[in-house]
């Protein structure tokens, strides 16, 4: 009979380029519903475990508690303010997005956007179409040895920079966030934000939208810069006091603006708009045949990741891990996922805290994912709840269970080493583990140095005394009961001293058997665990 493999639901609710869509498919029992109100959306999300939308859904807080099955959220773009980032944090929900595939469209959209008022191209076009012929109205200044202004060195502002600087440009950046061996080698000079807005003859802008940067350019910031600038937003709307920049403009503090974006889309300042000096697109920034095609499938990847159980390398709720850290951090995560699991089904009594150290290579980058994948592990099996790498230090901490960390740089058996004590009214267990051959391998369990792959479905851990015939009177045991044995690791601290033997299973372990594992003279303790 042929097993029917369950295969997880999709939901598209805003267009996405068909690649994207076609991706999902592949993998996934996706459907596209665009255009859904509110209600319609609450009503069908409680049977999908994916959202992938765009700008014009909104998911609410009240979309998120329908979505009960819901484990991933995609937006196809790099903006994720229409998802409520901290009810899907709460649920357990990892919210993705596609910051990469727009980048290069954006970037061109600002560049043309300042090409375009450096020699006044909107009016020029549009004077000639009336029939007109003013070429000294129309009069420009040039780019080469300007000082460009980059506000925010991301992605697409990094590359603006990278462009610019084949123009002749000097660069000046802002970016509380970088260092300043990073803007040097863009060729930037790094300031502070109210020095660059004095100094530069063009401003762009490539922030996100946070609390911290909404109305990042207001009237103070305005009437820092020269008279002669001009400024350029292809990032947010809401970065600019739409009020204050008018007002700039009118007064002649400005030379000009060019916008992509708006507080309000469509835009509802008209006098803004309109104004003569003004150059508006309808958010155009990421309006390119390639941009549409490389978000859709970034999405789709980002959502096939996490429902496949890989790490998604654009969690926006969760640490975001530099490509160099991500290709060595990422083959830990289950390691920790690992550990975490093992130790609550080995450990006993009441959880008091857990303790991760982190030796070798993965020292010398942020652990915060691998710490959440220990803590997702020590959770999974004593909660109803979701539990996954987005909410799981949240969820530690409301249980009020203390974690510590400390890292050493160098690893004495191999490369990189995570190692995870969890204390208990009774006392601690301590696990290792590292990866091998990309698996997740435990290579110590408290004192003893074992290696163990995951490859069985139970592990049976037996606290014995090293002597003749112990190793083999649980295997008796175990074949009289027709226990397949997988795998078998012994660790001892001496000779005919206290040991300790690992078997991997292939068959569950009945009560009754166990207890006759643990009646054998030679063993202290023996415990089963089911991965």
């Amino acid at each position: 009979m042929d097993v029917i493999k369950f295969m997880a639901r999709v939901l598209v609710s805003d267009p996405i380029a068909s690649e994207g869509v076609e991706l999902l498919d592949s993998r996934t029992d996706v459907k596209v519903k665009t255009g859904l109100k509110p209600d319609e959306l609450v009503d069908a999300i409680p049977n999908y475990d994916a959202l992938v939308v765009r700008s014009e859904t909104k998911v609410t807080p009240r979309v998120i508690e329908a979505g009960q099955n819901l484990k991933v959220i995609a937006r196809a773009g790099i903006g994720v303010d229409n998802i409520d980032l901290a009810a899907a944090t709460s649920a357990g929900i990892a919210v993705v997005n596609a910051p990469i595939g727009n980048t290069v469209a954006a970037a061109e959209h600002s560049l043309a956007l300042m090409l375009a008022l450096a020699r006044n191209i909107p009016q020029a076009y549009q004077s000639l179409k009336q029939g007109e012929w003013r070429r000294s109205a129309f009069m420009g200044i040039e780019v080469r040895n300007k000082y460009l202004g980059v506000v925010g060195l991301g992605r697409v502002g990094s590359e603006v920079a990278r462009r610019a600087a084949s123009f002749g440009m000097h660069l000046l950046a802002y970016d509380p966030f970088v260092g300043a061996d990073y803007a040097r080698r863009l060729g930037a000079e790094l300031l502070p934000l109210d020095e660059l807005l004095a100094r530069a003859d063009f401003i762009t802008l490539h922030t996100p939208l946070t609390p911290s940067t909404a109305n990042l350019i207001g009237a103070k910031e305005l009437a820092l810069m020269k008279p002669s600038a001009r400024l350029i937003n292809v990032a947010r709307g809401e970065l600019i006091d739409e009020d204050a920049l008018l007002e700039a403009l009118e007064s002649e503090k400005l030379a000009a603006a060019a916008l992509d974006v708006f507080v309000q889309e469509p835009p509802q300042n008209q006098a803004l708009v309109s104004h003569p000096r003004v150059m508006a697109t309808p958010h155009l920034g990421a309006s390119t045949q390639e941009a549409q095609r490389e978000v859709a499938i970034e999405a789709a990847e980002q959502v096939l990741a996490v429902l496949e159980g890989r790490p998604a390398r654009n969690t926006v709720n969760a640490p975001f891990m530099a490509s160099d850290a991500h290709e060595l951090l990422s083959p830990f995560i289950p390691v920790g996922t690992l550990l975490g699991k093992l130790l609550t089904h080995l450990a006993q009594n009441q959880f008091v805290g857990v303790n991760i150290s982190y030796e070798g290579e993965i020292a010398q980058h942020d652990t915060i994912m691998l710490k959440s994948a220990v803590l997702a592990g020590v959770l999974t099996p004593v909660t109803s709840e979701q539990v996954n790498l987005i909410n799981a230090p949240v969820l530690a901490q409301q249980r009020g269970l203390s974690v510590t960390e400390h890292k050493y740089s160098e690893a004495h058996e191999y490369a990189s080493l995570i190692t995870v004590t969890l204390t208990t009214s009774s006392g601690d267990f301590t696990l290792a583990g590292t990866s091998l051959r990309n698996e997740p391998h435990i290579v110590k369990v408290n004192d003893y140095w074992l290696d163990l792959p995951p490859s069985a479905p139970y592990m049976l851990f037996v606290d014995n005394r090293d002597q003749p015939g112990s190793i083999g009177a649980v295997g008796t045991i175990a074949g009289r009961h027709n226990i397949n044995i997988s795998f078998m690791e012994v660790g001892r601290l001496s000779l005919r001293g206290q040991a300790m033997m690992v078997l991997g299973l292939d068959d569950p372990v009945p009560n009754h058997v166990l207890e006759e594992i643990k009646a054998l003279s030679h063993i202290s303790d023996a415990r089963l665990v089911k991965l």
